[in-house]
């Protein structure tokens, strides 16, 4: 920012009329400079999870109360109607049986020992043994062939080649642990010591990833594949520390796949190397990140959990009744779509066009409170900075079409949550752990996770199907639309 000259009282008494207006407008657009500067920081510290993209980690100590933009769907709370809920139930078989006798009579002290039982009444406990290591030894025989004069000996079982080794179902756990729960690797150690009374190496978890994601390579080609024929998919991105330094991890999901992959760049360089993006031609839904918009084969579909954060700032920081209207139109669209979804694949025509109208309507009234700015002097380069109000309704005006998709195609989300909650186990990894020392460690976590996601969102279990990778032969995702 330029420096502004001072004026002695008696300097500006001294100046001649025209030298007084051009100090004062000079002073003028001085004063507009600070302005924008000070609004510009107090929306930077205005800006929490629940008004921006910021995460709920960043609000500090200090942070306002929580308050959910979710509005009602006019559900009570709790179990719905027709949840089918989950208890515990009585076995007809129990593994064990236990007799508790009944020897004196509680009320008169009377002696029941002789007494034949009229009745039982009966208790179950559900437990697991006290387990132990247990150790198999194999023996290959070794003979002698007397028709080709050698000693021969028998084949070992596949991944049985060391002298002394641990087993899969073992490695299954400790990845299980280290890569599912996010238990570091000396605490898998201890938590394996603690249950079976021997902890391994650190090492030994190490290589029990590398071993899962090496198992899991058929599976992760089939989710690419599948992602790259999806006919929606969910994508985000979010910086992960690697070797001291910031890389990009990437997602793309559907309901029932997930793939990550890390990159140095966060850009159209990183999404042209993972190659899912450049082969979709259906629906992609991200937020504005720019280097999405660039793969032109696709339709583009934009979050309006994203939206309806940025609209509560303008609410909270600019009182600006528009926002506050448009939130409540895309949450009306949102209840009539779910209430709809069962009966039809997209709102009636005249209810499209009366959304459309008044979306319309919204963004004209936003426009007439927020002008264009001047145009600026042929002095400045680039484009006339403008306010966060305008910058959001040039978005909502320019992909309108990406916005509304939802309600013209039911099988289109309303927001892009999916791929948030997936990325987000990655995020509480780096949390947990605080970086990842190697990039090859990073790709291995995002290998297993992958996985894991793809297994759970399958209705698989997390367990077998790590063994299953281990033992060459992972769990195939099923080709599920999506």
């Amino acid at each position: 920012m330029a420096s502004i000259p001072r004026f002695s009282r008696e300097q500006l008494e001294q100046l001649d009329k025209k030298t007084l207006i051009d100090v004062v407008l000079m002073l003028q657009d001085h004063l507009d400079e600070l302005s924008q500067r000070v609004k510009k920081l107090e929306d930077q510290v205005a800006k929490q999870s629940r008004n921006s993209s910021k995460p709920p980690s960043s609000d500090g100590l200090a942070k306002a109360k929580t308050r959910s933009l979710r509005r009602s769907e006019g559900r009570k709370a709790g179990g719905q109607k027709g949840h089918p809920g989950h208890t515990l139930e009585m076995r007809a078989e129990p593994d064990h049986l236990e007799t508790h006798s009944l020897s004196h009579c509680p009320h008169c002290a009377n002696d029941l020992s002789s007494v034949a039982a009229d009745d039982y009444v009966c208790r179950q406990v559900y437990d697991v043994p006290p387990v132990q290591i247990e150790v198999t030894e194999h023996r290959a025989e070794v003979k002698y062939c007397r028709q080709c004069q050698r000693s021969v000996r028998a084949a070992f079982p596949p991944g049985v080649s060391q002298p002394v080794q641990y087993g899969m179902r073992l490695k299954a756990q400790a990845s299980y642990l280290n890569n599912y729960h996010f238990l570091p690797i000396a605490r898998t150690c201890e938590v394996l010591g603690d249950f079976y009374g021997h902890a391994p190496a650190w090492a030994f978890v190490a290589e029990a990833s590398q071993a899962v994601a090496t198992g899991c390579e058929p599976a992760l080609t089939e989710i690419h594949h599948q992602l790259r024929q999806a006919g929606v998919v969910h994508c985000d991105e979010s910086g992960l520390r690697v070797e001291g330094q910031l890389h990009w991890l990437h997602s793309a999901s559907t309901p029932w796949l997930t793939f990550f992959d890390v990159h140095r760049k966060r850009g159209q360089e990183a999404m042209q190397a993972i190659g899912i993006l450049p082969a979709l031609t259906g629906y992609v839904v991200h937020d504005h990140w720019t280097p999405y918009q660039t793969f032109d084969a696709c339709t583009h579909v934009f979050c309006n959990a994203h939206h309806l954060r940025e609209l509560q700032f303008i609410t909270d920081q600019y009182q600006q009744p528009w926002a506050a209207e448009m939130a409540q139109l895309l949450c009306d669209i949102k209840a009539e779509v779910i209430a709809a979804c069962s009966q039809t694949a997209s709102l009636a025509s005249d209810r499209l066009a009366q959304f459309e109208s008044e979306y319309a309507a919204i963004l004209q009234r936003g426009f007439q409170a927020n002008p264009s700015p001047p145009i600026p002097s042929t002095s400045k380069r680039g484009r006339p900075k403008q306010s966060p109000p305008k910058n959001l309704l040039d978005r909502l005006d320019k992909h309108r079409s990406g916005v509304l998709a939802f309600m013209y195609n039911f099988a289109v989300p309303f927001d892009n949550n999916l791929a948030e909650r997936d990325i987000r186990m990655v995020k509480l990894k780096q949390k947990i752990s605080g970086a990842f020392r190697t990039h090859q460690g990073a790709k291995t976590f995002c290998a297993i996770r992958s996985y894991i996601s793809t297994v759970r969102k399958q209705g698989h279990s997390v367990m077998a199907a790590l063994h299953d990778a281990l033992v060459g032969q992972p769990f195939i995702p099923l080709s599920l639309s999506g």
